[in-house]
């Protein structure tokens, strides 16, 4: 038995590159962990959805983390094992901080059996960095007029886009106002040119969401090493017992880390599967 039993790994930037390739590489590193008895988990921010495509290549049979671990799904089946879920009341004061401090809010629900992934407001959109978004996602969101003062059932998590400092400053308002009660991040996906300010009920992030399956199958977290490069990569980097930072990682992520792999560029997970099968 291989001393790290769980591998997590996040997707953009880490597992695939800008323009979402999977190098041969990689793939084959991440499947000789796998022949090697280590469970490979993708744990990432993306929609599930997104996350599907890159099932198949890796031959992965575990569940994926997506959302940021605020929905967990069997990509055999799409059967949901978890979903986090917003207090309706805690909703409703988030959707009024961000609608006051001028933005529109997305939001998310695990609505893909019913073939959408998001709820927006309008499609008339004054960000430009969320027209953008709607723009690159054709298809995947339905309209629901009455999101700000009657959200939708079952949202897990939503965020709203614009400028860097505009979304951190929108993180420091949300906070400020609801303090304790979120888990919140500022992002940018290689995808979009906006940053999103992500947010979930408090105690929602990557590890939480590892945990959940580390637990099910009996691996200790001391066992579970955590591989990312953005700033929603380190909860997870922090708490695993192995937390690895790529080489093109953010600062505060390399600050987290035990160590530092490669870039995604120069295919740092296959250094990472050669240290954990040493």
């Amino acid at each position: 038995m291989p001393r790290y039993q769980l591998l997590a790994i996040d997707i953009d930037g880490t597992l695939v590159d800008r323009e979402e390739n999977l190098s041969p590489a990689t793939r084959e590193g991440l499947v000789r962990a796998g022949r090697a008895g280590i469970r490979v988990v993708l744990a990432t921010g993306r929609r599930y959805s997104r996350s599907l495509p890159l099932v198949e290549p890796l031959g992965i049979d575990v569940p994926l983390v997506t959302a940021s671990g605020a929905l967990i799904k069997d990509p055999v089946d799409h059967r949901t094992l978890f979903s986090a879920e917003f207090d309706r009341d805690l909703l409703l004061q988030v959707l009024g901080v961000i609608a006051r401090c001028g933005y529109e809010p997305l939001l998310c629900a695990d609505t893909f059996a019913e073939g959408f992934d998001y709820y927006i407001a309008s499609e008339e959109v004054r960000s430009p960095a969320l027209a953008e978004y709607l723009r690159l996602n054709p298809g995947c969101g339905r309209l629901w007029p009455e999101l700000v003062t009657d959200p939708p059932p079952g949202v897990f998590t939503g965020f709203a886009m614009g400028t860097r400092d505009e979304m951190l400053a929108l993180e420091q308002a949300l906070n400020a106002e609801l303090p304790g009660c979120l888990y919140t991040h500022v992002l940018r996906s290689p995808r979009y040119t906006g940053f999103m300010c992500e947010l979930s009920p408090a105690g929602i992030d990557k590890w939480s969401g590892i945990l959940r399956l580390a637990e099910k199958w009996n691996i200790p977290r001391e066992a579970i090493c955590a591989v990312g490069d953005d700033v929603n990569d380190v909860p997870m980097i922090r708490a695993a017992g192995l937390g690895i930072a790529m080489g093109n990682a953010q600062p505060e992520v390399k600050a987290a880390a035990d160590r530092i792999a490669p870039s995604q560029t120069d295919d740092g997970l296959v250094r990472v599967v050669e240290w954990l099968l040493e």
